[in-house]
């Protein structure tokens, strides 16, 4: 067993071997598993045919929406919108509070729809005394905003790719997000030929004994 004074004897180089050659060693095999694979094929056909679907459905709603529509429980339909928007700032708050890994998720999910928020008062208010009010509040606070929490999500994804690569003794920029795998395993791929290396081959070679 080795204790860590023995590691903090070791060089830089050689603590980054020994971390890369560990992660090699127990790399996880999620990816091997076959009810994985299934679910992985099943959820990508979904979303394809969800995709052609609701490719479809807009070219029909384009046709036939009428300009016009008297709209029943608009109360509703709002105050509950804005319900799930608040309950969105509230988890933000608290995760953010807490550190958690879910406010990547809830970062994401507040930003859309404050995005969908400006999206609909700026279309249902054209023509309406209320229009450059909600070009205003869209502009001024609900995409800025949205835009900072993607941006946050997007920072807070890479500095946790980062960490994985510095666990996996693995000294390298962090790649683009959407070159990096789902997984960690395969992450030294997408990054450059020099820094990409084999543990395995780094591994000192036992000299040959002479009789």
């Amino acid at each position: 067993m080795i204790d860590e004074a023995e590691l903090r004897q070791l060089s830089r180089e050689e603590r980054r071997h020994l971390a890369r050659l560990l992660a090699t060693i127990d790399a996880p095999r999620v990816l091997r598993d076959r009810r994985y694979s299934w679910r992985r094929r099943l959820a990508l056909v979904i979303v394809l045919g969800g995709c052609v679907v609701l490719a479809v459905w807009i070219g029909v709603l384009a046709v036939t929406l009428p300009k016009h529509f008297h709209a029943t429980h608009w109360r509703g339909a709002w105050v509950g919108f804005d319900v799930a928007l608040l309950a969105a700032f509230a988890t933000t708050a608290w995760a953010s509070w807490r550190q958690r890994q879910v406010l990547i998720l809830t970062l994401t999910i507040t930003g859309t729809l404050l995005l969908c928020d400006a999206w609909f008062d700026l279309i249902l208010d054209i023509g309406t005394d209320e229009f450059w009010m909600s070009v205003f509040t869209a502009v001024v606070a609900e995409i800025p905003l949205a835009l900072l929490m993607f941006n946050a999500a997007r920072r807070l994804h890479r500095m946790s790719v980062g960490i994985v690569l510095q666990l996996e003794g693995i000294d390298a920029p962090v790649p683009a997000l959407w070159r990096i795998p789902l997984f960690a395993e395969g992450l030294e791929t997408v990054l450059p030929a020099r820094y990409r290396s084999d543990p395995r081959e780094q591994e000192p070679q036992t000299p040959a004994t002479v009789d």
